[in-house]
């Protein structure tokens, strides 16, 4: 049971498809559990999103990122993708559409040297529906920074993958103590029905 009291309200919230980059999914079998599921769920938000004009945003890395551009987590994930085209675009089924955003990430947490807050202000936003991969790591960072800039975090908990089923559950037992409020795909599209 999340610790937060917040309802998703449709004309408060956006979308963010996080890091469904061909790199980042590479690990995964993407006909097996979790991709099998996770995959179709994101493109099921997404289209609701746009039927009830709801922002959708992509967060997605550029390849060779300099060193310095880089930072910390070249420390340790080392060098990241290259700008081979395997690597760099977001998956077809869940290609950015007009009028979708597609932020450039440079850390775990989409805010981050983004204007992702800026255009979600602007758009009389403040609930944010954060889907993707890694549970554990850019997703909750990043549902964990909307929280402290006051921007209600839910965590859409069956269109989300990590590296195993332990981190992805502990990713959503942290997030519904500490800062977001985990929903399953079923729900959010139950209360994004226009």
């Amino acid at each position: 049971m999340p610790r937060a009291p917040w309802s998703l309200v449709p004309d408060r919230a956006a979308l963010l498809v996080h890091d469904m980059q061909h790199y980042f999914v590479r690990p995964y079998t993407r006909d097996a559990a979790p991709m099998a599921q996770v995959v179709p769920n994101i493109a099921a938000l997404a289209a609701a999103a746009r039927a009830c004009g709801i922002p959708v945003f992509y967060t997605a890395q550029h390849g060779n990122q300099d060193r310095r551009d880089r930072g910390l987590q070249a420390d340790l994930w080392g060098p990241g993708m290259s700008d081979a085209p395997e690597h760099q675009p977001i998956l077809p089924e869940l290609a950015p559409e007009s009028g979708d955003f597609v932020l450039v990430k440079h850390r775990y947490s989409a805010f981050q040297r983004s204007n992702l807050e800026t255009l979600m202000r602007a758009r009389g936003r403040d609930q944010l529906v954060v889907c993707g991969i890694y549970a554990h790591i850019g997703c909750a960072l990043t549902a964990a920074e909307a929280f402290q800039r006051d921007i209600e975090p839910f965590m859409a908990a069956d269109a989300l993958a990590d590296f195993s089923r332990e981190k992805h559950m502990m990713a959503l037992h942290y997030a519904a103590g500490a800062f977001a409020v985990p929903l399953t795909t079923a729900r959010i599209l139950d209360t994004l029905s226009c």
